[in-house]
């Protein structure tokens, strides 16, 4: 590790950073009482803190950590701008999340390092327990903006996946360094990358936060060849992997070799995206086993193995601390102490391109009926993909936008079919979804692991659990490990 942390110090559980604002400051914080490594998902916290913002903040945090950002003029346009005392109406739309682009004098950007920053501190605060942010490669236009909020609030780890995080580790080293960033930013169809300069003083002006520590970063992958492939040069090496197995929620990588599809239309996973815990042990860093891992009897396969322990995300997404939605959680579980929960390895539904699980939930965006009756709108754009026009330009594109938009930047027709909004279905799945015209309100994507025999061992009967008896029921196959 590029700090100080022996292997001893490191945590055996980390809790994944799922989706848009399920894994919260309440749900990280939790975790990291224990001493394990909690995690807040690092997607939209922009549009989370402003739609909190307008929704009242009730109890106040958000005000509180605003108040604790090393620019308080900049913080104070936050709160003045967005905070509405007592919450907008019940049929008052949600204002729109300034855009992110890869221009240097994007407007958009210090919101995104405010947010972090908050999102990151009320994690951390009251206890001395590691904390944790997660990204998506593919958001590249957050990646660089975000991660410096984070850092400004201390965080202790990134976690990057959904692609090929190889920036990373020097993004984090020089950000903690309050030095400029140049990124690379994929541009489709363009073998010639975009650059994003990001310049920590544009966004700090003469404030001088004391020193700020590097936070070690691990990289997500599937398979070890991925990880021997970032380990080919201290620049890329990051300080640890979790290896994550295509059952776990969220995305996650397609299949190696051409790709089929079973009998109900998900990926079918062989023998070749099997990962090999050996040679991911012969690299030398600490590793994390993710993906239907959720048991004290995993936890003791993962450590033998030499895995440093596991990373868990579903059994924390449907905990009390959890940012879903309450009635979507206590649905879930029921569904699933029933046997009647259905969870999908959608290939299409996301705007990426990577597999993505979607729980068979009514009233959801996997429920045909409901999908089709949607109106296909863009207007939050964090899985929108960079292009060049016509005119040479840099422009962007997404497959869940409308149709003829996509069509009209040059996108194929067959790449819209079957996309989903994940931006606006994530958000509304932990109760913060747009307000549309005559009172229909954006409808939830409801992502969760497809191995959730956890749950009748945890939650008997359905009844509610917290964070921490996670941590205590697991911690039994660490006991069973030493001994």
């Amino acid at each position: 590790m590029r700090t100080s942390r022996t292997t001893t110090d490191l945590p055996w559980l980390i809790q994944g950073g799922m989706g848009v604002g399920v894994s919260g400051w309440r749900l990280a914080r939790a975790v990291a009482r224990t001493g394990q490594l909690g995690v807040v998902s690092g997607t939209a916290l922009d549009t989370l803190l402003i739609r909190v913002l307008q929704s009242g903040d009730p109890g106040g945090h958000l005000r509180r950590a605003l108040a604790a950002f090393p620019v308080p003029e900049l913080a104070d346009a936050v709160r003045r701008r967005y905070f509405v005392e007592g919450g907008i109406g019940a049929g008052e739309r949600f204002a729109a999340t300034p855009r992110l682009t890869a221009d240097e004098a994007c407007p958009a950007r210090s919101l995104t390092v405010v947010a972090n920053f908050c999102e990151v501190w009320l994690a951390k605060e009251g206890h001395s327990g590691p904390v944790g942010v997660n990204y998506l490669e593919k958001v590249q236009l957050a990646t660089v903006p975000a991660m410096f909020g984070a850092v400004l609030a201390g965080v202790d780890y990134v976690l990057v996946g959904a692609g090929i995080p190889a920036q990373i580790p020097g993004i984090a080293t020089r950000l903690a360094r309050l030095e400029p960033v140049t990124a690379r930013v994929d541009v489709e169809g363009d073998d010639r990358p975009a650059e994003l300069c990001f310049d920590p003083a544009s966004v700090l002006g003469g404030a001088r936060p004391g020193r700020l520590r590097r936070p070690d970063v691990l990289a997500i992958v599937s398979l070890p060849a991925l990880a021997s492939y970032l380990c080919r040069s201290p620049e890329t090496t990051p300080d640890g992997f979790v290896v994550e197995g295509h059952r776990a929620g969220g995305h996650s990588a397609p299949p190696r070799g051409p790709l089929r599809l079973d009998e109900d239309g998900d990926p079918v996973y062989g023998p070749r995206d099997t990962p090999d815990f050996a040679r991911m042990a012969a690299l030398g860093l600490p590793f994390w086993i993710a993906g239907g891992q959720c048991g004290p009897e995993h936890l003791r396969r993962a450590r033998a193995a030499g895995a440093a322990g596991v990373q868990l995300g579903s059994v924390f997404a449907l905990c009390e601390e959890s940012g879903l939605d309450a009635r979507l959680r206590r649905e879930l579980v029921a569904r699933r102490l029933r046997s009647e929960l259905t969870v999908r390895n959608d290939p299409a539904a996301s705007p990426t391109a990577f597999p993505f699980k979607i729980a068979d939930l009514p009233g959801t965006l996997a429920d045909l009926a409901v999908g089709a009756a949607r109106r296909r709108v863009c207007d939050l754009g964090y899985l929108r993909t960079p292009y060049r026009s016509e005119r040479g330009t840099l422009a962007y594109r997404c497959p869940a936008e409308p149709r003829a938009a996509y069509l009209r930047k040059g996108g194929a027709a067959e790449q819209t079919e079957g996309r989903q909004c994940l931006c606006n279905g994530l958000l509304a799945a932990v109760g913060l979804g747009q307000r549309r015209p005559r009172g229909a309100v954006e409808p939830p994507v409801v992502t969760i692991g497809q191995d959730l025999g956890f749950l009748p061992r945890i939650a008997p009967e359905g009844r509610p659990y917290t964070a921490e008896s996670v941590v205590r029921w697991l911690s039994a196959g660490l006991t069973a490990t030493a001994a």
